[in-house]
């Protein structure tokens, strides 16, 4: 069975959007909000139309088995400073789990940006009964969206991923 859902995710950073866009294209600034956990960990990012991200790596979680993570991405549009569009598979343990298709709005407000998340989820296999599957989606969004702006704050900017 196949289940779709949507969410949408709101923030404000306190830096201009052309600083916000950076951190998506950036690879080294990208690394240092966009993780998979896990050890062993690879990464490959190419920011442009046709081009997109794949990050691999091995979670072992408290008394389970490890499970190898694959995230394979490709934008579909990048409108300047203003919008990114990109699809994604969630891959584990050879195992596709969901695709989605996210847009990030880059707003002008104040002297910051207003990000707006979308995110259009289909879960193709399921947790246990997948009740759970979406607010672990939404939650890693939400931690992953704390890491950009960590990310961004002053003394954070310009260091290199490790």
């Amino acid at each position: 069975m196949v289940r779709h859902d949507t969410f949408t995710i709101a923030r404000h950073f306190e830096v201009p959007r052309e600083e916000v866009h950076a951190a998506f294209a950036d690879t080294g600034v990208r690394r240092r909000w966009f993780r998979l956990p896990g050890n062993g960990t690879s990464y490959e990012h190419d920011f442009q139309v046709g081009g997109g991200e794949t990050a691999r790596s091995t979670f072992t979680g408290l008394n389970t088995a490890p499970e190898q993570l694959e995230y394979r991405s490709w934008y579909i549009d990048i409108a300047g400073v203003h919008r990114i569009v990109y699809g994604y598979e969630a891959v584990v343990d050879g195992d596709l789990r969901w695709t989605s298709l996210v847009t990030v709005r880059l707003d002008a407000e104040g002297d910051g940006t207003r990000l707006g998340w979308t995110e259009q989820v289909t879960f193709v296999r399921y947790s246990g009964d997948g009740s759970t599957d979406l607010a672990h989606l939404r939650g890693a969004s939400v931690l992953r969206l704390n890491a950009l702006d960590a990310a961004l704050r002053p003394g954070h900017r310009h260091q290199r991923a490790r």
